[in-house]
């Protein structure tokens, strides 16, 4: 990313001869751990070496100019620090604005409006989260230009707020914790009932983590995301009336096993039967891998597709047919979808040595069976949100 160059667009774009300073925030690949976050499960994230750039300056008034090259057709979008407001029309720019309005409303001391230029190489829509990634750049760039001083650990929760009550999208806080706890070389074993966390090292010696996009975009908003969370919050509700639990992954199968005919609707049980299962492989996974069994590492990520396709069921064609074409390549250990699903990407562990003849074989398999062409992206661990001095 030439940064100087984006200095230069920052100030053609706002007619400003001002120096902005600038933030960056990654986005994010789940290795195993899905549909598990807001059912207070454990996930297995790591941030990415791809970012969302935030050029910031401070202003003497209420404007609100906001900028994105991603999106350079829809110029410039404005609003006023006083009147904060979701619309539809204004597209991106309700991810940053979503994190102010969340700022705002718990009173943080921002006097004066702002500009902000973004610019970003995460790819939108494959399931990375391009949307985690611009709001903890502006929550990052805010924090250090209104002098905030709010801990990164808190800046994901104002992130995931921004997005459940503002933009309408009911996640859970992994892609916020993980764009904000981002640590290099390392993924973060979260539990997402207690917020505690810890750093394991991706010590994958001769395997390297490719990201295989269907290039089928996804619209969690308008896809069956939020339906699947009500449908494991009812299940949980039926399970609380013979359990004293707080969330499903508390469960261990055993227990699960023993209940779940309480669960009445034989779809809700097949939902929480997979948030139940899929954080137990979690669990068992980091194990693995922190044994150095990389074999078993993969066969666990299979699983986790299997399940998210049919008791889930949030894979589609597309996703599908991707994971096949990976299963039945040389020196693959595992492959599964990533992110809410409904398209997106693919995470396969491929040995370094099979990378291209696996690249050209499924790129032709998938091509063949779905119609869309795919591009693939090799994975690094990357930093959290930050600025770039």
């Amino acid at each position: 990313m030439n940064l100087q160059a984006l200095k230069e667009k920052f100030n053609q774009v706002f007619a400003t001869d001002h120096t902005p300073r600038v933030f960056a925030a990654p986005g994010r690949v789940n290795l195993i751990g899905e549909h598990t976050d807001y059912n207070g499960g454990h996930v297995f994230p790591c941030a990415l070496s791809f970012n969302t750039y935030a050029l910031a300056t401070r202003r003497n008034d209420g404007k609100i100019r906001l900028f994105s090259t991603d999106f350079e057709h829809k110029g410039i979008v404005q609003a006023n620090l006083h009147h904060i407001a979701y619309d539809k029309q204004q597209n991106w720019a309700n991810y940053p604005l979503g994190v102010l309005w969340v700022l705002l409303k718990r009173e943080y001391p921002i006097a004066n409006g702002f500009d902000i230029l973004f610019c970003g190489d995460v790819p939108r829509g494959a399931g990375l989260s391009s949307s985690a990634s611009i709001e903890l750049a502006t929550a990052v760039a805010l924090n250090a230009l209104f002098d905030l001083r709010i801990p990164h650990f808190e800046l994901s929760k104002i992130g995931q707020e921004a997005e459940n009550k503002f933009v309408g999208m009911n996640c859970g806080i992994m892609d916020q914790f993980a764009s904000a706890m981002g640590k290099e070389n390392h993924a973060i074993l979260l539990d997402c009932n207690t917020l505690n966390y810890r750093y394991a090292p991706l010590d994958l010696d001769g395997i390297c983590i490719l990201l295989c996009n269907t290039n089928k975009p996804h619209n969690l908003i308008e896809s069956k995301y939020n339906e699947r969370r009500s449908q494991c919050e009812h299940a949980l509700s039926q399970l609380q009336e013979h359990l004293p639990i707080k969330a499903l992954g508390e469960l261990s199968e055993e227990t699960f096993e023993k209940y779940k005919e309480f669960i009445t609707d034989p779809i809700e049980r097949k939902r929480a039967k997979h948030a139940v299962y899929e954080n137990q492989r979690a669990l068992l996974a980091v194990q693995k891998l922190q044994e150095a069994d990389l074999q078993s590492f993969g066969k666990l990520m299979n699983a986790s597709h299997i399940s998210l396709r049919d008791d889930y069921e949030v894979t589609g064609p597309e996703l599908d047919a991707m994971a096949a074409a990976a299963w039945e390549q040389p020196g693959v250990l595992g492959a599964r979808m990533t992110g809410g699903g409904f398209g997106g990407c693919v995470v396969a562990l491929v040995k370094t040595e099979n990378v291209d003849t696996f690249k050209n074989n499924v790129a032709r398999i998938y091509q063949a069976k779905t119609g869309y062409k795919p591009d693939f992206y090799i994975a690094a661990a990357g930093a959290g949100a930050r600025e770039i001095k």
